[in-house]
């Protein structure tokens, strides 16, 4: 039998990505920018949460976005209308956004004078949990009618974000999604979690996590 070397590819790359994010963290912690990895799937809400967070922290906090995606500058558009300055990336049909990427990103952004910069990353609930963008935090929006056991079937996105935003609970009569279940589902994967279940749409429970992410802000930027 032929013998052959199995080359460990794509730990190699995880690896370099780790080392570059870090560099990324500690230069934006030195230019006092907060940044944070936006995940969720598609639809969970993440363009209308960024909308509402952004009305009530932009005449606290300098904030600048990056929208993700594979190739079209919806999102971007309707950020656009907030106020507040935002760029639009393309991945080249890439399904995430490594430490790279979203140093070009910032790059051409310009972060040294924003308090608060948010990626919306692509809409996908594998693939931007593997890589680690150089992100102060990571938050994931996960919507009621996704289902509660989330958690369960993508276990890698709850373990690596800091904060979990429930959105849709306007529409908990409507779906059968358990509250509490999911709840437990995530702290079992990750027991350090900030779970904060709101609605964008209505407002409801949107003050607790605007609170938090200024709190953070603050911190990281003293």
């Amino acid at each position: 039998m032929d013998q052959f070397r199995v080359l460990e590819v794509k730990r190699s790359i995880f690896e370099d990505n780790d080392r570059d994010a870090e560099r990324l963290r500690e230069q934006l912690k030195g230019e006092k920018t907060f940044l944070i990895n936006l995940m969720s799937s598609p639809g969970a809400g993440k363009t209308t949460t960024l909308t509402k967070t952004i009305a009530a922290l932009k005449d606290e906090m300098k904030i600048g976005i990056m929208e993700a995606d594979i190739d079209s500058d919806v999102d971007a558009h309707t950020i656009s209308e907030a106020g507040v300055k935002v760029i639009q990336l393309h991945t080249g049909g890439m399904c995430h956004l490594d430490a790279d990427m979203t140093r070009q990103g910032i790059r051409e952004l310009g972060t040294k004078e924003l308090d608060l910069v948010v990626l919306e990353n692509v809409g996908n609930l594998v693939c931007p949990a593997e890589f680690d963008t150089g992100a102060a935090k990571n938050v994931m929006i996960l919507s009621v009618p996704e289902g509660h056991d989330k958690p369960l079937k993508y276990p890698l996105i709850f373990q690596v974000c800091d904060v979990l935003i429930i959105n849709k609970i306007d529409v908990l009569p409507y779906f059968d999604f358990d509250l509490d279940k999911v709840k437990e589902y995530a702290l079992m994967r990750n027991p350090n979690l900030k779970i904060f279940p709101i609605s964008a749409k209505t407002g409801e429970g949107m003050e607790e996590w605007e609170n938090w992410l200024r709190e953070e802000v603050k911190q990281h930027n003293a």
